[in-house]
């Protein structure tokens, strides 16, 4: 059996693949990659599904050794990674020889990078994900981030290697954003023009308070028309809620599933990804999209991603 063993896990390691939809209802939020285009594009890569597990670092990579060797490509932010001391750069397939290890340093970008294997983490699935749900501790392996010591299986495959790259022009056009499209939100009416104007026109940054379950902002208050005790309602990934003090949150892919804050915006699918990158001190704003453009850019994005000129090699 192929395993990756964990020498260092770096600052928060855990297995992801694309999260499990379809349970709000019971309480559990999708998890999942926080930076989801960079793991499809990864799995692509190595040859695996676009939803195989793999490894996903915030901030502060770790170091990994492959025994029996394997097939990997790293995506996301740049970690400075080496292996065996040789540096190895994202968007591109790379052979690990047996015995070889693989070791990363700070983020020099964003917020997150991903390690793609081939055959991808064997994790067990809970509720038809591997992914990790760090809050109720399901999922990914033993529902934790991973430690010193740890053991992870890889899938089967029979594929070779073979060296393949991300098109430049897919990593321009894809690349994440900080100025963040979105759509009104359901309560957008309970803030008066001059709270919407302040808010698009204001300039927030990320706190280091912020996690998967959501991204705190500080800037400016945004004042509601008047205080209204809203009755708890469904909420999705991306919704930015308004709290009691006037500041933003972005509910982020552990988010809870209810709540009962104004949500003065959304953003919009297309821009998801861009929320997996941004680190504590970045500095966001938010531009104002009507639906329409909303659909057309994000079925702009999937036809990009479909596109046979994606992967070269």
């Amino acid at each position: 059996m192929n395993v990756i063993q964990v020498q260092s896990p770096g600052l928060l390691t855990t297995v992801q693949d694309l999260g499990r939809e379809g349970f709000g209802a019971l309480g559990v939020s999708p998890s999942g990659a926080a930076d989801p285009i960079s793991l499809r594009l990864g799995n692509r890569l190595v040859g695996n599904p676009e939803s195989a597990a793999a490894l996903e670092m915030t901030l502060l990579g770790g170091s990994f050794q492959f025994p029996q060797g394997c097939v990997f490509a790293l995506t996301g932010s740049d970690f400075a990674a080496k292996l065996n001391q040789a540096p190895i750069f994202p968007w591109t397939s790379v052979e690990a020889k047996p015995g070889q290890t693989l070791s990363f340093g700070a983020t020099h970008s964003g917020a997150r990078s991903y390690l793609c294997v081939q055959g991808g983490i064997a994790a067990k699935p809970f509720l038809g994900s591997a992914s990790t749900h760090l809050l109720s501790g399901l999922g990914g392996h033993e529902g934790r981030a991973l430690r010193k010591g740890d053991i992870l299986a890889l899938g089967s495959t029979v594929a070779g290697f073979r060296k393949t790259t991300v098109a430049p022009h897919a990593l321009y056009r894809l690349a994440p954003r900080k100025r963040l499209r979105v759509t009104p939100g359901p309560q957008a009416d309970l803030f008066p023009i001059s709270s919407q104007q302040l808010f698009y026109a204001s300039a927030y940054l990320v706190s280091e308070e912020s996690n998967r379950m959501g991204l705190r902002l500080t800037g400016p208050p945004i004042p509601q028309r008047h205080t209204v005790e809203m009755i708890t309602e469904g909420v999705t990934i991306g919704a930015i809620q308004v709290t009691a003090g006037g500041l933003p949150i972005i509910l982020f892919v552990e988010q809870q599933t209810t709540g009962g804050y104004a949500k003065i915006a959304n953003v919009i699918s297309a821009d998801l990804h861009s929320l997996g990158q941004l680190r504590p001190r970045d500095e966001v704003r938010f531009e104002l999209v009507d639906w329409d453009a909303a659909r057309a850019l994000l079925l702009d994005q999937e036809k990009l991603l479909a596109s046979r000129d994606l992967i070269l090699g």
